[in-house]
């Protein structure tokens, strides 16, 4: 990479503010009062982000005489919820490969509950009015490598010979970058109905406004800190009050469980994302990109990057970071040397587009676990409730865990209870310093694998086998 280019490329991001583009949004609603005092509830949720949301809404529209509080230790959608990429995609598994890889047996039955699951979304979009820029518009993996290509193509018949291609077409050179014109293009397998785009911060916010609408109690800037049995429920303490509640859901996701052994089933682990400066029709047209599907490149270490409303593109991935000792600190959401990487890895993909500059730069945490999709369980005798580990997945598989929350703390063996994946958790992750140790070797074998046409060395065999992996 040639030191002036170089120099081109950090200066596009010379104006970019270290913050989601997506919380900046002048819709913002104001915060909702902290909780001080005690309060009592049948079903209290600790978390504002998606999980908390779904499960509070969702508790309202299956028993709407049931009262429901939320706390927030910050603000609705501040996290990971406002600050990712907007993908919302029907995979409850973390793709199709893994999902294949790990549950074979009912990866049928698992598309299908995925599928119903976003088309669920998409009409609570439209039943409660939710703003939020929602486009099913699909998603294309694409390739940029000679052997990604061919692996791709041999995945597509994999996926027709077991039944699972419906909606899902191969793009060879000449097709994907019919869609999106990048040099770097060598061909794409387009999922043309299980995936779609949307505001995410604006969803977030249209959730609160529709548990606010159904009675949901919400206190924000109120964290949970404690967690202990009182009576016949459970007693959760805040810093100026105390909730006394039937039952707890816990939609935390990377922030330490106050369920103390679940802690160890989940890493964080940080993403980063640029966004440009609204391209212009000329500029659009330079890339082609008609259809405003998501895309994702089929490396390892990979890129994913997608239109917002006012065509802008943003642009992230490839960076996942893992803080020693499994830290979320604040100082960890801004990263200029993944940054300045990202901006180089942009203008390699679409040359067209050089002089485009960045107006975002930010980062964040997400709950990672070693299968790479959610896990499920109850403590305190069926009484609490949690629900984590999404690996970068939770816009839309939250909903189903949401579900599946509400499942387990009724009791009801449900189509949704009766999954391995639900019934079964993932391996947990070893303390330090075996965590930090083997997930640098995951990393390094993985930017290796990417660099020497997909081969995977002894170590990814061996994590394989074993059913372990690291991912964003």
């Amino acid at each position: 990479m040639a030191p002036s280019a170089m120099n081109r490329w950090i200066t596009s991001l010379s104006d970019a503010q270290p913050v989601s583009y997506w919380l900046e949004d002048p819709g913002k609603p104001h915060p909702e009062p902290a909780l001080t005092g005690p309060v009592t509830c049948d079903l209290l949720v600790v978390g504002g982000g998606y999980s908390g949301l779904w499960t509070a809404l969702v508790a309202k529209e299956r028993e709407p005489q049931r009262d429901v509080v939320l706390l927030e230790g910050r603000e609705v959608g501040w996290a990971a919820s406002g600050r990712n990429g907007g993908f919302c995609a029907a995979s409850l598994t973390h793709g199709l490969p893994n999902g294949l890889a790990r549950w074979p047996d009912e990866i049928h039955r698992l598309e299908e509950l995925g599928m119903r699951n976003l088309d669920e979304i998409e009409a609570a979009i439209a039943r409660y009015g939710i703003d939020c820029d929602f486009e099913r518009t699909g998603e294309i993996d694409v390739a940029t490598e000679t052997y990604q290509a061919g692996e791709l193509r041999d995945w597509h018949r994999e996926l027709e010979g077991r039944g699972l291609a419906d909606g899902i077409e191969f793009l060879d050179a000449d097709a994907v970058r019919a869609q999106v014109a990048s040099p770097t293009f060598q061909a794409g397998l387009y999922d043309r109905r299980g995936v779609a785009m949307l505001h995410p911060a604006k969803l977030a916010w249209g959730l609160k406004q529709a548990c606010l609408r159904l009675g949901v109690r919400i206190h924000e800037h109120t964290p949970a800190l404690t967690l202990k049995p009182c009576g016949a429920g459970m007693a959760v303490g805040t810093p100026y009050g105390q909730v006394r509640a039937r039952q707890v859901a816990l939609g935390t996701n990377i922030f330490p469980n106050l369920v103390r052994r679940v802690r160890s089933y989940t890493v964080p682990v940080y993403d980063y994302a640029l966004m440009t400066e609204p391209l212009t029709a000329e500029q659009l047209d330079s890339i082609g990109w008609k259809n405003r599907q998501g895309l994702g490149d089929s490396a390892n270490q990979f890129h994913y990057f997608r239109l917002s409303a006012d065509n802008r593109i943003l642009w992230g991935g490839y960076d996942a970071v893992y803080p020693y000792g499994g830290r979320v600190r604040a100082e960890y959401d801004d990263r200029p040397e993944t940054y300045a990487k990202l901006a180089g890895h942009f203008f390699g993909c679409f040359p067209q587009l050089e002089g485009v500059r960045f107006t975002h730069a930010w980062g964040g945490a997400i709950d990672t676990c070693s299968r790479f999709s959610a896990f499920f369980g109850t403590a305190h005798r069926g009484k609490v409730a949690y629900a984590a580990g999404y690996t970068g997945l939770g816009v839309g598989a939250t909903r189903f865990g949401a579900e599946v929350m509400l499942d387990l703390l009724a009791g009801e063996s449900t189509e949704r209870t009766s999954l391995e994946m639900v019934r079964k958790k993932p391996l947990p992750f070893p303390p330090e310093p075996f965590a930090w140790t083997g997930i640098a070797l995951t990393k390094w074998s993985l930017a290796r694998a990417d660099a020497h046409g997909g081969r995977r060395n002894l170590w990814l065999r061996a994590m394989d086998r074993l059913g372990l992996g690291f991912d964003s």
